[in-house]
């Protein structure tokens, strides 16, 4: 199974997209991202369910 978001699907404007066999390694470099290029360095609850909304699953 893949896993991919596009941030400018949480952060509109932003072009970066993720794509990991792996959930936990996509929510790292996501969280990576978010605090290097959008100064998010904050994990709140409604940042998480923003991002693990949008992310898609495909086999």
């Amino acid at each position: 199974m893949t896993f991919k978001l596009a941030c400018g699907d949480v952060m509109p404007g932003c072009a970066s997209r993720f794509e990991e066999t792996d959930r936990q390694v996509l929510l790292a470099k996501v969280a990576a991202h978010a605090a290097a290029d959008h100064g998010v360095t904050t994990l709140t609850p409604e940042v998480v369910q923003a991002v693990e909304s949008r992310i898609v699953a495909t086999a």
